[in-house]
């Protein structure tokens, strides 16, 4: 499929996504496509890599490719527990198929623990190379949520994303 022709007159498009997940036991916690040691995981039919899933959204968004719901159904048995890095790999390349590019990422997760500076680089590098793009282009973030909401009582972890994409 290509371009529609109401993007041709366009050199950027921008996107924003969110994705939320509780935290329950008996999962691993991945974020970033890392596997992270903590007591709990996020709960999901895939991974539940919240904040690939934001980055996902915000991509197919800013293609006017609606989101990750409707390419990968948690109603389908072929995503089942899928690493969530496969299916950013998928979304780059229905981008690269309709022309377009990655510009930049940048990306914030809400969570009181676990502390994610450890993890951030190696996050950054599974993001940059299922997108292919070069490091640089890609930004990762955590902050707390100061003990309010779900979040801060430690029930679950939330995601946001923004990316720039060029029409090639």
């Amino acid at each position: 499929m290509s371009l529609p022709t109401w993007y041709k007159q366009f050199d950027y498009c921008s996107g924003i996504g969110y994705d939320v997940h509780p935290l329950v036991s008996g999962r691993k916690l991945v974020l970033g496509g890392v596997n992270i040691p903590f007591k709990k995981g996020l709960q999901g039919h895939s991974d539940a890599d919240v904040l690939l899933h934001a980055i996902a959204d915000a991509l197919l968004g800013a293609s006017g490719k609606g989101d990750i719901g409707e390419h990968f159904p948690d109603t389908s048995k072929k995503y089942k527990d899928i690493s969530s890095l496969l299916l950013l790999e998928q979304v780059r390349k229905m981008l690269e198929t309709d022309g377009f590019k990655v510009v930049n990422v940048d990306c914030v997760l809400l969570a009181e623990q676990p502390k994610i500076m450890p993890y951030k680089e190696k996050m950054k590098a599974n993001i940059a190379k299922a997108l292919s793009v070069d490091l640089w282009q890609v930004n990762v973030k955590a902050t707390t949520n100061e003990g309010l909401g779900f979040i801060g009582r430690k029930e679950g972890m939330a995601a946001y994303a923004t990316v720039m994409l060029r029409a090639a």
